[in-house]
């Protein structure tokens, strides 16, 4: 049975196949508004990359860095913080920092650990969640039951990163945020070994070291490689079902990372009245990013709804371009390759999980 479009971009994401739709808007309306959601929309390759690249276009509205509900909050305070959060000169300088730390690890020792603790999963959800944030947390350097404690609480802080957040998830995510700070707090101030121990010794190198933004973005790889790593293991498994074992993993994940993107939109708030795309777009205006129509923009990717890993060269939007491209791309890719790997069954498939950005297949079945 064919399946009815979706109704707007902003409910794409989660649709059973949103791919004919985003072909439709990639021809015919690159770069437009849409009245239904009261957004311009980019969904070509050339509008995407204009907006991400665009000094106007700044990840939160000036009026408001932090959203009202958690403001004064603890998970205000980390949200405020954030690199992905944030623009400017302190944003590039945090970026240098934890792409600094982040160098020290190898794709082998994320693979490594994703492995062994997909041995320990105890079913889909587990695999797809659980996992990549217990390794992010064994890679920070978390130990005893850190992790597993860490891996439960980032998925309370989360919640409060969608515009969609309710008070009861900002209310779940401030208790988290207090929670993951207490825990860190020791480690930050040992100056532990792991990535913690990196950040802080990069941050205090810096000409202008800043140790407060340091727990906030340590909550910040926990929670950037979250729902996307979740998406991407479930989006890979599906496509394995569909595909079969590859010779190379590794290309065939990161045919998946463009082909059926596990983050398929991003917003970005607009400063001042500026022109995007042949279009005056007034100050205050919310532009939604169609991350996953660019990645199948025949102009960026010739044959793009074909599955071909391996691609000469691709254009890939799905973890962003500049300033805001995810520090976190790689180990998510990593940790995909090492869980699907050691994942044992074949799941069924039963939908999506409700989300305005990110495309998590709900997965059940018997594990192992």
């Amino acid at each position: 049975m064919t399946q009815p479009l979706p109704a707007t971009p902003s409910t794409a994401a989660t649709h059973p196949d949103p791919y004919p739709f985003y072909a439709d808007l990639v021809a015919d309306q690159p770069f437009g508004y849409d009245t239904g959601s009261g957004l311009w929309v980019a969904a070509g390759a050339a509008a995407v990359s204009e907006v991400l690249a665009h000094p106007a276009c700044r990840v939160r509205p000036s009026t408001e860095p932090v959203p009202r509900g958690i403001l004064g909050t603890p998970a205000g305070d980390v949200f405020g913080e954030l690199v992905r959060m944030t623009d400017g000169a302190p944003q590039v300088r945090r970026k240098r920092v934890l792409l600094g730390a982040l160098s020290t690890i190898t794709a082998e020792q994320v693979v490594a650990l994703a492995t062994e603790q997909a041995g320990k999963a105890t079913d889909w959800t587990d695999l797809q969640f659980g996992v990549p944030a217990r390794v992010v947390a064994t890679v920070l350097g978390l130990g005893g039951d850190i992790p597993a404690e860490a891996a439960r609480l980032i998925g309370e802080f989360v919640r409060c990163v969608p515009p969609s957040a309710t008070a009861e998830d900002q209310a779940a995510a401030a208790a988290a945020a207090a929670r993951l700070l207490d825990l860190l707090g020791p480690y930050l101030r040992a100056g532990s070994g792991g990535l913690i121990g990196e950040l802080v010794r990069l941050s205090a190198r810096d000409d202008r070291p800043e140790t407060a933004p340091l727990p906030a973005n340590v909550i910040g790889l926990l929670s950037q490689t979250y729902d996307a790593t979740a998406g991407l293991v479930g989006n890979t498994l599906l496509a394995l079902a569909r595909h079969g074992q590859p010779d190379d993993l590794a290309a065939f994940v990161a045919e998946v990372v463009r082909h059926d993107a596990p983050i398929q939109n991003t917003r970005r708030s607009v400063a001042t009245t500026t022109t995007i795309a042949g279009h005056e777009v007034p100050a205050g205006s919310t532009i939604l990013l169609l991350l996953a129509a660019a990645n199948r923009d025949p102009m960026a990717n010739p044959d793009p709804h074909a599955f071909r890993p391996g691609r000469a060269d691709p254009q890939v939007f799905t973890f962003g371009q500049g300033a805001h491209r995810c520090p976190g791309h790689a180990m998510a890719a990593a940790i995909t390759i090492g869980a699907v790997a050691a994942a044992g069954g074949s799941p069924s498939h039963e939908g999506y999980r409700p989300s305005p950005n990110a495309r998590i297949p709900v997965l059940k079945g018997q594990l192992g």
